[in-house]
Protein backbone atom coordinates (compact mmCIF):
# COMPACT_ATOMS: atom_id res chain seq x y z
CA UNK A 1 0.00 0.00 0.00
CA UNK A 2 1.32 3.44 -0.96
CA UNK A 3 1.37 6.02 1.81
CA UNK A 4 1.80 9.74 1.64
CA UNK A 5 5.07 10.58 3.44
CA UNK A 6 5.03 13.88 5.27
CA UNK A 7 7.87 15.54 7.16
CA UNK A 8 6.26 17.42 10.05
CA UNK A 9 6.94 21.11 10.61
CA UNK A 10 5.90 23.84 13.04
CA UNK A 11 3.40 25.10 10.45
CA UNK A 12 1.79 21.65 10.29
CA UNK A 13 1.71 21.41 14.08
CA UNK A 14 0.04 24.81 14.45
CA UNK A 15 -2.97 23.54 12.47
CA UNK A 16 -3.66 20.90 15.13
CA UNK A 17 -3.47 23.21 18.15
CA UNK A 18 -6.98 24.40 18.95
CA UNK A 19 -6.90 27.86 20.51
CA UNK A 20 -9.94 28.84 22.62
CA UNK A 21 -12.41 31.48 21.54
CA UNK A 22 -14.35 33.95 23.67
CA UNK A 23 -17.28 31.52 23.67
CA UNK A 24 -15.37 28.51 25.00
CA UNK A 25 -15.71 27.05 28.49
CA UNK A 26 -14.03 24.16 30.29
CA UNK A 27 -16.27 21.50 28.77
CA UNK A 28 -16.08 22.80 25.20
CA UNK A 29 -12.27 22.90 25.38
CA UNK A 30 -12.00 19.13 25.81
CA UNK A 31 -12.13 16.73 28.74
CA UNK A 32 -9.42 14.07 29.00
CA UNK A 33 -10.03 10.88 30.94
CA UNK A 34 -6.73 9.62 32.35
CA UNK A 35 -6.06 6.08 33.57
CA UNK A 36 -2.33 6.02 34.31
CA UNK A 37 0.16 5.13 37.03
CA UNK A 38 0.42 2.17 39.39
CA UNK A 39 1.95 1.18 42.71
CA UNK A 40 5.15 0.33 40.82
CA UNK A 41 5.21 3.56 38.79
CA UNK A 42 3.19 6.24 40.62
CA UNK A 43 5.11 9.07 38.97
CA UNK A 44 3.51 8.29 35.61
CA UNK A 45 0.15 9.46 36.94
CA UNK A 46 1.69 12.76 38.01
CA UNK A 47 3.63 13.29 34.77
CA UNK A 48 0.78 12.49 32.39
CA UNK A 49 -1.71 14.75 34.15
CA UNK A 50 0.69 17.65 34.64
CA UNK A 51 1.80 17.48 30.99
CA UNK A 52 -1.81 17.36 29.79
CA UNK A 53 -2.68 20.38 31.94
CA UNK A 54 0.30 22.32 30.57
CA UNK A 55 -0.76 21.57 26.99
CA UNK A 56 -4.09 23.34 27.40
CA UNK A 57 -7.37 21.55 28.03
CA UNK A 58 -10.71 22.24 29.65
CA UNK A 59 -10.61 19.48 32.24
CA UNK A 60 -8.72 16.35 33.25
CA UNK A 61 -10.60 13.48 34.88
CA UNK A 62 -8.12 11.23 36.65
CA UNK A 63 -9.36 7.76 37.51
CA UNK A 64 -7.61 6.88 40.74
CA UNK A 65 -5.67 3.65 41.00
CA UNK A 66 -3.44 2.40 43.81
CA UNK A 67 -4.31 5.48 45.89
CA UNK A 68 -2.63 7.88 43.44
CA UNK A 69 -5.24 10.65 43.52
CA UNK A 70 -3.46 12.56 46.29
CA UNK A 71 -0.22 12.59 44.29
CA UNK A 72 -1.96 13.85 41.18
CA UNK A 73 -3.86 16.55 43.08
CA UNK A 74 -0.67 17.72 44.78
CA UNK A 75 0.90 18.54 41.41
CA UNK A 76 -2.29 19.30 39.45
CA UNK A 77 -5.02 20.43 41.86
CA UNK A 78 -7.24 21.38 38.91
CA UNK A 79 -7.64 17.68 38.04
CA UNK A 80 -11.01 16.09 38.85
CA UNK A 81 -10.97 12.65 40.46
CA UNK A 82 -14.63 11.81 39.86
CA UNK A 83 -15.89 9.88 36.81
CA UNK A 84 -17.87 11.69 34.14
CA UNK A 85 -18.13 12.44 30.46
CA UNK A 86 -14.85 12.78 28.53
CA UNK A 87 -13.91 13.65 24.95
CA UNK A 88 -10.81 11.41 24.85
CA UNK A 89 -9.02 8.74 26.87
CA UNK A 90 -5.37 8.30 27.82
CA UNK A 91 -4.76 4.82 29.21
CA UNK A 92 -1.77 2.76 30.28
CA UNK A 93 1.23 4.99 31.06
CA UNK A 94 3.03 3.60 34.11
CA UNK A 95 0.91 0.45 34.19
CA UNK A 96 3.09 -2.70 34.03
CA UNK A 97 2.83 -4.39 30.63
CA UNK A 98 3.08 -7.92 32.02
CA UNK A 99 0.09 -7.40 34.29
CA UNK A 100 -2.25 -6.86 31.35
CA UNK A 101 -0.50 -8.64 28.45
CA UNK A 102 -3.42 -11.08 28.43
CA UNK A 103 -6.16 -9.24 26.53
CA UNK A 104 -8.90 -11.08 28.43
CA UNK A 105 -7.65 -9.47 31.66
CA UNK A 106 -8.19 -6.02 30.13
CA UNK A 107 -11.58 -6.95 28.71
CA UNK A 108 -12.84 -7.79 32.19
CA UNK A 109 -11.35 -4.72 33.84
CA UNK A 110 -13.53 -1.77 34.86
CA UNK A 111 -11.19 0.57 32.97
CA UNK A 112 -11.92 -1.15 29.68
CA UNK A 113 -15.63 -1.00 30.43
CA UNK A 114 -15.34 2.76 30.99
CA UNK A 115 -13.35 3.30 27.79
CA UNK A 116 -15.69 1.10 25.78
CA UNK A 117 -18.84 2.86 27.02
CA UNK A 118 -17.51 6.31 26.15
CA UNK A 119 -16.74 5.78 22.48
CA UNK A 120 -14.25 8.65 22.06
CA UNK A 121 -10.74 8.81 20.56
CA UNK A 122 -8.30 6.88 22.74
CA UNK A 123 -4.54 6.90 23.32
CA UNK A 124 -3.01 3.62 24.51
CA UNK A 125 0.44 3.62 26.09
CA UNK A 126 2.65 1.12 27.93
CA UNK A 127 0.48 -1.36 29.84
CA UNK A 128 -2.60 -0.70 27.67
CA UNK A 129 -0.93 -1.38 24.32
CA UNK A 130 -2.47 -4.84 24.21
CA UNK A 131 -5.91 -3.22 23.82
CA UNK A 132 -4.87 -2.20 20.29
CA UNK A 133 -7.53 -3.26 17.82
CA UNK A 134 -10.13 -4.15 20.47
CA UNK A 135 -11.80 -0.74 20.69
CA UNK A 136 -14.29 0.62 18.18
CA UNK A 137 -13.20 4.24 18.54
CA UNK A 138 -10.24 5.89 16.75
CA UNK A 139 -7.18 4.56 18.56
CA UNK A 140 -3.56 5.65 18.79
CA UNK A 141 -0.78 3.56 20.32
CA UNK A 142 2.56 5.05 21.40
CA UNK A 143 5.15 2.27 21.73
CA UNK A 144 8.93 2.35 21.60
CA UNK A 145 10.67 -0.36 19.55
CA UNK A 146 10.79 -2.88 22.40
CA UNK A 147 7.10 -2.51 23.15
CA UNK A 148 6.15 -2.73 19.49
CA UNK A 149 8.28 -5.85 19.09
CA UNK A 150 6.48 -7.56 21.98
CA UNK A 151 3.06 -6.47 20.74
CA UNK A 152 3.58 -7.60 17.15
CA UNK A 153 5.13 -10.88 18.25
CA UNK A 154 2.10 -11.54 20.45
CA UNK A 155 -0.11 -10.92 17.39
CA UNK A 156 1.76 -13.48 15.29
CA UNK A 157 4.25 -11.16 13.60
CA UNK A 158 7.57 -12.04 15.25
CA UNK A 159 10.10 -9.21 15.06
CA UNK A 160 12.94 -8.01 17.26
CA UNK A 161 13.36 -4.51 18.62
CA UNK A 162 16.64 -4.33 16.70
CA UNK A 163 14.86 -5.08 13.43
CA UNK A 164 12.31 -2.33 14.11
CA UNK A 165 15.08 0.15 14.92
CA UNK A 166 16.84 -0.82 11.68
CA UNK A 167 13.81 -0.03 9.51
CA UNK A 168 11.31 2.01 11.54
CA UNK A 169 9.35 3.26 8.51
CA UNK A 170 8.59 -0.29 7.40
CA UNK A 171 7.54 -1.48 10.84
CA UNK A 172 5.45 1.51 11.89
CA UNK A 173 3.45 1.15 8.67
CA UNK A 174 3.23 -2.61 9.07
CA UNK A 175 2.05 -2.26 12.65
CA UNK A 176 -0.68 0.21 11.66
CA UNK A 177 -1.96 -2.23 9.06
CA UNK A 178 -1.68 -5.32 11.27
CA UNK A 179 -3.26 -3.76 14.35
CA UNK A 180 -5.80 -1.52 12.64
CA UNK A 181 -4.80 1.55 14.66
CA UNK A 182 -2.71 4.69 14.29
CA UNK A 183 0.84 4.06 15.52
CA UNK A 184 3.36 6.53 16.93
CA UNK A 185 6.75 4.81 17.11
CA UNK A 186 8.99 6.65 19.56
CA UNK A 187 12.69 7.07 18.86
CA UNK A 188 15.36 9.68 18.10
CA UNK A 189 13.30 10.14 14.96
CA UNK A 190 9.63 9.53 15.72
CA UNK A 191 7.26 8.18 13.06
CA UNK A 192 3.46 8.17 12.95
CA UNK A 193 1.48 5.98 10.58
CA UNK A 194 -2.03 4.92 9.71
CA UNK A 195 -3.36 3.09 6.65
CA UNK A 196 -2.51 5.81 4.14
CA UNK A 197 -0.26 8.34 5.87
CA UNK A 198 3.31 8.25 7.20
CA UNK A 199 4.66 11.22 9.15
CA UNK A 200 8.32 11.73 9.98
CA UNK A 201 9.28 14.05 12.86
CA UNK A 202 12.54 16.03 12.99
CA UNK A 203 15.45 14.52 14.90
CA UNK A 204 14.96 15.19 18.62
CA UNK A 205 17.63 15.97 21.20
CA UNK A 206 19.22 12.79 22.61
CA UNK A 207 18.72 14.26 26.10
CA UNK A 208 15.09 13.15 25.73
CA UNK A 209 16.20 9.62 26.61
CA UNK A 210 15.31 10.01 30.26
CA UNK A 211 12.85 8.42 32.67
CA UNK A 212 9.33 9.80 32.44
CA UNK A 213 9.82 11.49 29.08
CA UNK A 214 7.37 9.09 27.44
CA UNK A 215 4.76 9.83 30.11
CA UNK A 216 5.06 13.54 29.36
CA UNK A 217 4.61 12.81 25.65
CA UNK A 218 1.50 10.74 26.39
CA UNK A 219 0.01 13.59 28.42
CA UNK A 220 0.66 16.12 25.67
CA UNK A 221 -0.91 13.90 23.02
CA UNK A 222 -3.86 13.04 25.25
CA UNK A 223 -4.68 16.72 25.72
CA UNK A 224 -4.40 17.43 22.00
CA UNK A 225 -6.64 14.48 21.15
CA UNK A 226 -9.27 15.65 23.64
CA UNK A 227 -9.34 19.12 22.08
CA UNK A 228 -9.46 17.69 18.53
CA UNK A 229 -12.17 15.07 19.06
CA UNK A 230 -14.62 16.44 16.49
CA UNK A 231 -11.88 16.85 13.88
CA UNK A 232 -10.62 13.30 14.53
CA UNK A 233 -14.07 11.80 14.11
CA UNK A 234 -14.49 13.64 10.79
CA UNK A 235 -11.04 13.04 9.26
CA UNK A 236 -9.30 9.65 9.17
CA UNK A 237 -5.87 11.30 9.14
CA UNK A 238 -6.42 13.82 11.92
CA UNK A 239 -5.43 11.44 14.73
CA UNK A 240 -2.04 10.83 13.09
CA UNK A 241 -1.57 14.56 12.59
CA UNK A 242 -2.46 15.30 16.20
CA UNK A 243 -0.05 12.61 17.41
CA UNK A 244 2.73 14.10 15.29
CA UNK A 245 1.94 17.52 16.72
CA UNK A 246 2.26 16.15 20.24
CA UNK A 247 5.66 14.70 19.39
CA UNK A 248 6.71 18.01 17.85
CA UNK A 249 5.69 19.98 20.96
CA UNK A 250 7.45 17.40 23.15
CA UNK A 251 10.70 17.73 21.19
CA UNK A 252 10.54 21.53 21.15
CA UNK A 253 9.90 21.68 24.89
CA UNK A 254 12.85 19.34 25.46
CA UNK A 255 15.08 21.50 23.26
CA UNK A 256 14.07 24.62 25.17
CA UNK A 257 14.66 22.89 28.51
CA UNK A 258 18.00 21.42 27.50
CA UNK A 259 19.83 24.26 25.77
CA UNK A 260 22.51 21.66 25.09
CA UNK A 261 22.53 20.11 28.57
CA UNK A 262 20.76 17.32 30.46
CA UNK A 263 17.06 17.49 31.27
CA UNK A 264 14.42 15.68 33.29
CA UNK A 265 10.79 14.89 32.51
CA UNK A 266 9.74 17.61 34.94
CA UNK A 267 11.87 20.16 33.07
CA UNK A 268 10.18 19.20 29.78
CA UNK A 269 6.72 19.74 31.27
CA UNK A 270 7.71 23.21 32.46
CA UNK A 271 8.53 24.18 28.86
CA UNK A 272 5.37 22.86 27.15
CA UNK A 273 3.43 26.13 27.24
CA UNK A 274 6.36 28.08 25.86
CA UNK A 275 6.88 25.54 23.07
CA UNK A 276 3.24 25.85 22.04
CA UNK A 277 3.53 29.64 22.04
CA UNK A 278 6.50 29.39 19.67
CA UNK A 279 4.56 27.13 17.31
CA UNK A 280 1.33 29.16 17.08
CA UNK A 281 2.87 32.65 17.00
Amino acid sequence: MTRTIKKWTARDAAKCIITPSDLDHKYSRGVLGVITGSAQYPGAAVLTTSAAAATGIGMIRFHSSSGLAHLVLHSTPSAVVQPGKVTAWLIGSGIPTKKYSDITTWLRHRWFVLAHKQNVPTVLDAGALYLAGSLEQPTLITPHSGELSALLTARGVPVTAEAIEGDPKKWVCGAAQTLGVTVLLKGSVTYVANDDLLIELPVATPWLATAGSGDVLAGIIGALVATNTVEILNDINRLAQVAATGAYIHAQAAKNASRGGPISAEMITAQISGAISQIIK
